[in-house]
């Protein structure tokens, strides 16, 4: 069974409908205008190792926090329950851990309101993430011809991953940029307050590109076609691209991005040119909603249908 097949089976005792179906990432509970979203971290699947606590946090609250962000909403307040060893959290790692709690609150306008701690043998953190908005940009709500755009940059957690791993090597300052990418994602912090403005579907991007793209369609007969030479990447990712370090096909669709994948219908172009440079926000697009059963990516100039989606999905044994 994976995750796909347990909602499934969720969805037949989840009949609330704040739940959405379980057809988005959050709840939301329409008439107290109350948004909420969970996740859990687990050591050696989410986060290697327990070697930098002071950024496993800030990657854990980012990762955390962008579920709301896509929905047009600000995060208000947090609940974060720790699981681990003696070692885990000495008093040293709690102090590292609080700290960046405290710079993560200042820097996106939340609070810490509780949570629980445990002892357990590795290292685990789960967060409540509620926030109130009027109303919420639905993940399944794209219409046919939208356009398909992506915040920010992809690939640059999946490099700093390898970089971790010691599969890639590279001078200090790349290295050190790309695991600082891995640990603390870019999120579009500001500019999603304007999603309501122009967006009709809305999500993050935390298990792939492509894989999270496919889910925006659960439900609907619709498909998408997508530009891989429009795909954002950063300077120094390109960079190591053209030096043969790195294959791009193998990090733009591995997740972790956290950057906010919506769609959009044609007119809206010059409003969301408009609204990224308000906000010094990098906005690509990178394709459209097609009436297509099947998903096509334009590739080398060539219409290819896509067969692997690749990202991650969770499996239960």
């Amino acid at each position: 069974m994976n995750e796909t097949d347990l909602i499934k089976s969720l969805r037949k005792i989840i009949i609330h409908p704040s739940a959405l179906d379980l057809n988005d990432d959050v709840f939301y509970d329409k008439k107290n205008k109350l948004v909420g979203s969970i996740d859990t971290y687990n050591q050696g699947i989410h986060f290697l190792d327990f070697k930098y606590p002071k950024l496993i946090i800030k990657k854990i609250i980012r990762s955390s926090i962008s579920d709301i962000l896509s929905k047009g909403t600000d995060p208000k307040y947090l609940l974060i329950s720790f699981s681990g060893s003696k070692k885990n959290f000495s008093n040293t790692n709690i102090k590292l851990i609080i700290n960046s709690i405290k710079q993560e609150q200042k820097k996106y306008s939340f609070f810490l309101i509780g949570g629980d701690t445990n002892s357990s043998n590795k290292g685990s953190f789960t967060v409540c993430v509620f926030g109130y908005s009027k109303k919420i940009i639905r993940r399944n709500n794209c219409k046919l011809n939208d356009d398909i755009y992506v915040t920010g940059n992809i690939g640059d957690a999946s490099v700093g991953l390898n970089f971790m791993k010691n599969k890639i090597t590279s001078s200090y300052k790349i290295k050190k940029y790309f695991i600082d990418k891995y640990f603390k994602p870019s999120l579009p912090y500001g500019f999603h307050r304007e999603l309501f403005k122009f967006s009709n579907s809305s999500m993050d991007i935390s298990d792939g590109l492509l894989i999270d793209l496919k889910k925006k369609l659960t439900n609907k007969k619709l498909g998408f076609i997508v530009n891989y030479d429009l795909l954002p990447k950063s300077y120094y990712f390109q960079k190591l691209s053209n030096e043969k370090k790195i294959s791009p096909k193998h990090h733009l669709f591995n997740g972790d991005d956290y950057q906010i994948l919506f769609s959009a219908k044609k007119k809206y172009r010059k409003i969301i040119h408009k609204y990224s440079i308000k906000w010094n926000q990098k906005v690509t697009r990178i394709g459209s909603i097609t009436n297509s059963v099947n998903n096509y990516m334009i590739f080398n100039d060539k219409l290819i249908k896509i067969k692997d989606y690749r990202g991650y999905t969770h499996n239960f044994r």
